[in-house]
């Protein structure tokens, strides 16, 4: 047997680099890069072996372990699942930093390899720098942490284990049901420790993402469903994303008239001026699918996985004889809501359906029912119009104008990041998504920090594409490193940053549950102890200047329409910066179309939370259970 002499790093890499992705004909390369920061958990191990492999494997070097995640997951996702990123960090908390970011990756169905290291498994002397210690328990680490919110975790303590381990690792983050954050946690000392590796394990393997088309008895009841529904309304979520499956949608929207909302990671799955598309669907979904989806007698849940938000914690789907068919490529979610299930490939399923209702007769909706969601999108449209106008150029923008300006300005190309604070539920209510990767919005995690890294992979997998993430100043101030990475690689992302001094939407939140925006305020104490005084002096854009960006301030929607323009057209990394509106008299983005189950205080003698228990409990009656 032909075999080859390599350290268990070396093999590794070699190993990663030549593992390809196949889907619809087209290959694609698994690993693209390796981020990492070392230290002496990895850096004469995996850092050593990226040294040896050169171009084989390209580096890029991150600032914060979580945030080089974020990136990978960025990645991830715009190359739809089909290429990703590995992460390596050294022992202790480069460790722990990745905790976030795999959580991130695992709840929203995102490939990203990570391969922490570890502690020595030879044990020559303990505890090592940086060493957790548990007593009752020898073979824990800090690592361990990461198995939850891991889909494939596994601890490679003998150079021989790391074959097995790597073969299954790369099914995981190739399967289109399972994938998330894979961790391969490797001990110092056996990273660098050399193996006699079979030369077929260094062979080329490609990896076929699969299309599960449905059951035949499954679709055909899914079928006798839909002809049976009066009012059937789809909820598109990031399945028909993750699996290309926007085309066989819009086809199917159009062969049968039945109207088609959006959860957040599956806006943009139609185009915003598709005659079906009612827009976001739940507590920041549009007045349009919300009214839908409260008389729909059947709903057609396409690769969701109805998170709280999406049923307005389970009030939404009001009809007392509402029925759930759910296409998913995992039962789990397929039998949610006491559905009828169709497992399936979002693509495959809905080309079955498609083909199955276009039989006999064919089927589409009742007329007056495309009437009845065509005229109320349009009305919603006039709200939009009313959100996003600048009536005094000279004035100083809301952030609903911020969007608008930016909605005159991009065209098919663009991308919009975003992931926390207000913004989501503005962009879910608010933005005409024109292609199916322009909107990404991570909301499973709604994860503070996320933009600024995931523009960046965004960029990587999308050269030549102009990218913008949008962030809010404390979602800035969580996670602003990553702008060095981009002014190192001369990433030309376009970072947007809305300054309201303080946790805005948990403010507004906090006031609608009787906090009153404790907490939520970025100010100086003020004498009753209390954080009332004035705004701190926080100069964001110096900061972004001095990380090496570009940054044009703003004042005025003039000034914001005229740097907009100078941004995208950027060739480096460019920050446009702007205070915004927040006074109640200016007119800004429609309030919550439904409710969100945020638990009030039961007992509380401040008259606010008193008030706030009184609504709560008139929402909470509305709440079903859907069997």
């Amino acid at each position: 047997m032909s075999t080859r002499r390599l350290t268990t790093a070396q093999a590794l890499v070699d190993f990663l680099a030549v593992q390809y992705t196949e889907r619809d004909g087209i290959r694609r390369r698994l690993i693209g890069a390796t981020w990492g920061i070392f230290g002496h958990g990895n850096v004469a191990g995996v850092g050593q072996a990226l040294l040896e492999a050169g171009a084989a494997m390209p580096y890029l070097q991150g600032r914060n372990e979580q945030a080089m995640v974020h990136a990978a997951v960025g990645y991830a996702r715009q190359s739809g699942r089909l290429s990703a990123h590995a992460v390596t960090t050294s022992i202790g908390p480069g460790a722990t930093n990745l905790v976030t970011g795999a959580a991130l990756a695992t709840i929203n169905h995102l490939p990203v390899l990570l391969l922490p290291g570890d502690t020595f498994a030879t044990r020559p002397a303990e505890p090592v720098l940086q060493q957790l210690e548990v007593p009752s328990q020898g073979d824990i680490s800090v690592n361990d942490c990461l198995r939850p919110v891991s889909r494939y975790f596994d601890r490679i303590n003998r150079p021989e284990a790391l074959i097995p381990a790597a073969l299954r690792a790369v099914r995981v983050l190739t399967d289109p049901a399972e994938t998330g954050a894979v961790t391969l946690a490797l001990p110092q000392d056996v990273q660098a420790e050399a193996y006699d590796w079979p030369a077929e394990f260094f062979a080329e393997r490609v990896w076929h993402v699969r299309r599960p088309a449905p059951d035949p008895d499954e679709l055909d009841r899914a079928v006798r469903a839909v002809r049976a529904a009066r009012r059937p309304l789809v909820v598109a979520g990031g399945g028909v994303r993750h699996s290309a499956a926007e085309e066989a949608l819009a086809t199917f929207a159009a062969a049968t008239g039945i109207p088609v909302a959006t959860t957040q990671a599956g806006k943009g799955s139609l185009r915003h001026d598709h005659p079906a598309d009612v827009g976001g669907i739940g507590h920041t979904g549009t007045a349009t699918a919300d009214a839908l989806a409260r008389t729909a007698d059947l709903v057609i849940g396409a690769g969701t996985r109805y998170t709280d938000f999406t049923t307005a914690s389970a009030t939404l789907f009001a009809n007392p004889d509402v029925r759930f068919l759910n296409l998913s490529i995992t039962g789990f979610d397929a039998h949610k809501l006491g559905a009828l299930p169709l497992v399936a490939d979002a693509r495959a399923g809905l080309e079955a359906l498609t083909t199955a209702l276009a039989g006999g007769d064919g089927h589409r909706a009742d007329t007056a029912y495309e009437s009845e969601y065509t005229g109320a999108k349009a009305r919603w449209e006039q709200r939009v119009d009313a959100a996003y106008a600048t009536p005094d150029p000279d004035a100083r923008p809301t952030q609903a104008q911020v969007l608008g300006l930016l909605d005159e300005l991009v065209t098919d190309d663009d991308i919009l990041i975003n992931a926390a604070g207000s913004l989501p539920g503005d962009l879910h209510k608010l933005w005409r998504t024109r292609s199916p990767r322009q909107y990404h919005v991570e909301y499973g995690y709604s994860c503070m920090g996320y933009e600024i890294p995931a523009a960046i992979g965004v960029q990587l997998a999308a050269p030549g594409t102009p990218v913008w993430a949008l962030v809010g100043d404390g979602t800035y101030l969580m996670n602003p490193t990553e702008i060095v990475t981009a002014v190192q690689e001369n990433l030309p992302v376009k970072l947007v940053v809305l300054q309201n001094h303080g946790y805005a939407s948990i403010g507004g939140l906090s006031e609608s549950v009787g906090g009153e925006r404790f907490g939520t305020a970025y100010r100086h104490r003020s004498a009753d102890g209390g954080f009332t005084g004035p705004p701190l002096p926080v100069d964001l854009a110096a900061n972004a200047a001095s990380l090496g960006m570009r940054v044009l301030r703003t004042r005025t929607v003039r000034d914001l329409r005229e740097a907009l323009a100078e941004a995208r057209a950027a060739d480096r990394p460019t920050c446009v910066y702007v205070e915004t509106e927040t006074a109640d008299t200016v007119s800004g983005p429609p309030p919550a179309q439904a409710w969100w189950d945020v638990p009030v205080a039961e007992t509380a003698t401040r008259p606010s939370a008193a008030r706030a228990r009184e609504e709560y409990e008139r929402h909470v009656t509305d709440r079903r259970s859907h069997l």
